[in-house]
């Protein structure tokens, strides 16, 4: 599962999650080396012809917008949440694309953690209610993933009670 409870430091749990990534940085270079070289394989037949200086930059187009486009991807999945949970406080800090950071944090004594199975942007929704304020948690995990998340925060919550 793309989230993980790290050890505890000192009174205070951790929770790290982050978005599942099929694709490594090497089956990154292996998929655009493979494309651009079957791509590269009817320019064969056009070797020494003014036909492949034609064809050339479309092909080299077409590998550029297929780089572009998968890295792009990478770095707008490069979402990392951080769960932290001590006595008196819980705090929540996610890393977003770009750079940008938002925090929230709480009493764990007033938390509700909530799983909206409808009516949420998407299915089994979960979501961190206190001090009137409510954030999504875990917004790129699969249904079951959120369902499993909200059974083990929930029982690491009941714990510290």
């Amino acid at each position: 599962m793309p989230y993980e409870w790290l050890p505890p430091d000192g009174a205070t749990e951790r929770l790290h999650l982050w978005p599942h990534r099929s694709l490594t940085q090497r089956g990154f270079v292996w998929f655009v080396g493979l494309t651009a070289a079957l791509i590269a394989v009817p320019l064969v037949a056009v070797i020494g012809s003014p036909v492949l200086w034609a064809m050339l930059p479309f092909l080299l187009g077409t590998v550029w917008a297929i780089w572009f486009a998968l890295r792009k991807n990478g770095r707008d999945r490069d979402i990392v949440e951080d769960l932290r949970i001590s006595e008196d406080r819980i705090t929540l800090v996610r890393h977003g694309p770009k750079g940008r950071r938002q925090d929230w944090e709480a009493n764990p004594y007033w938390l509700r953690i909530t799983l909206h199975e409808t009516g949420g942007p998407v299915p089994n929704y979960l979501t961190l209610k206190a001090e009137g304020r409510e954030v999504e948690l875990g917004a790129f995990l699969s249904e079951g993933e959120r369902v499993a998340l909200r059974g083990e925060l929930a029982d690491r919550l009941r714990a510290r009670r």
